[in-house]
């Protein structure tokens, strides 16, 4: 039997996305820094020198405008640009606006997360996002970095907050599973939806051409038969919330990776016998569209952007299936009318899973010791698709 072949749009966007501290490292003036080195941390290892691209960026977008992908989603870290309260590094500033440099010399466009989970230690020593001035330090921080996003189309303001807001300000190791999902705090929830709505505007007034919006973790829940209330009810505050305050933004970015069954007491564990990635999670490629079709109605048919989809394998080939198959589902929602601008997969590179490198999620794997880059063959299979907006399977 010969795979099906889905054909995209010809504006579609294909890339693929990282974020700062997972990738970069010595973020030593960050809470998670703190965390890795705490004499009572809850990580398996510390993040170190991550895969080096605070030093190697022009490498890593060169491997992926060579393979054919043209946009690259990466964050600025607040902790390296405030690393002290009230004082901003302008080195830092500038070490920013090169990576945006860099892909505009390579034919890449950029899409910049202001904020990605991490922050500075003094902003979370002081309660984080329940500090009473959070939504002040967060937009002074805004403002400072604004200038160097003047020419920058696509503009994350905050990623995943309801993963922020349910792990109370932070994030978890890779034993974060959805089963095990607190409720969210309300207070860092309305913080983070008050910080998204002050950076939308003040972007928009300062640069009205660019195209904002954040990006949710969604998940595709399903209700065991009866438990469709239940599962309303733990889904509102942990992504709905959130999907209702992009309705109307220039985007909303949907991040997808897999399902959870929600029964008359919550989460129903994962079976023993079924497929799971190396971060636990069931091996499940349709949750991006179910998560696409789920977006699109909450969030009244804002425009989206699938800003983050992908597995943790050591098994390339397991991963071109897996996105192979996510991708035919997302065509599938666009063939019913639903508005998706472009797809970054996650990620560009093997990184830093919070607590471990163990889970392989990249397109370009790297040497512990010599940080030398490895394409790997999806990137390549990625890259065709880019470059001729067809997605075929290789081998099936």
């Amino acid at each position: 039997m010969i795979s099906p072949t889905y054909e995209f749009p010809e504006n579609f966007i294909w890339g693929a996305a990282t974020a700062p501290h997972q990738i970069e490292g010595n973020n030593t003036a960050s809470d998670w820094w703190a965390r890795e080195h705490s004499p009572r941390t809850d990580v398996s290892e510390p993040s170190g020198d991550a895969a080096d691209s605070y030093n190697r960026y022009r490498e890593d977008i060169r491997l992926l405008a060579d393979s054919g992908l043209t946009m690259y989603r990466f964050g600025i870290e607040w902790a390296r640009i405030e690393p002290v309260e009230g004082r901003f590094s302008k080195a830092e500033l500038l070490h920013y606006r090169a990576m945006i440099d860099a892909c505009r010399e390579f034919g890449v466009e950029p899409m910049v997360t202001i904020y990605h989970f991490t922050m500075p230690l003094w902003f979370a020593a002081e309660g984080g996002w329940k500090r009473p001035d959070a939504l002040e330090k967060f937009e002074r921080y805004v403002r400072y970095v604004l200038p160097i996003l003047n020419d920058v189309t696509w503009i994350c303001t905050i990623n995943e907050p309801n993963m922020v807001a349910l792990t109370q300000g932070g994030t978890e190791g890779t034993d974060f599973v959805a089963a095990s999902l607190p409720a969210p705090d309300p207070v860092i929830s309305k913080a983070l939806v008050d910080a998204h709505h002050m950076s939308r505007a003040v972007i928009k007034s300062e640069l009205p051409d660019a195209k904002v919006g954040w990006t949710i973790a969604c998940q595709a829940f399903h209700a065991v038969p009866g438990c469709e209330k239940e599962m309303e009810e733990y889904q509102y505050p942990r992504e709905d919330y959130f999907t209702e305050a992009g309705a109307g933004d220039d985007f909303i970015g949907v991040q997808a990776y897999l399902r959870t069954f929600i029964g008359k007491d919550g989460p129903v564990p994962v079976d023993d016998d079924v497929e799971r990635t190396l971060t636990g999670w069931e091996y499940f490629p349709p949750a991006l569209g179910i998560a696409v079709r789920h977006t699109w109605d909450v969030a009244k048919h804002t425009p989206i952007f699938v800003t983050e989809n992908g597995i943790a394998t050591a098994d390339d080939r397991r991963r071109i299936d897996y996105t192979f198959d996510a991708l035919a589902g997302l065509h599938d929602a666009m063939d019913g009318g639903i508005d998706v601008r472009g797809y970054t997969h996650w990620s560009l590179l093997d990184n830093y899973e919070w607590g471990s490198f163990k889970p392989t999620f990249g397109l370009i794997g790297w040497d512990k010791d010599t940080f030398e880059r490895h394409p790997k063959a999806s990137l390549n299979w990625l890259g065709s698709i880019s470059r001729t907006g067809v997605v075929t399977h290789p081998y099936r």
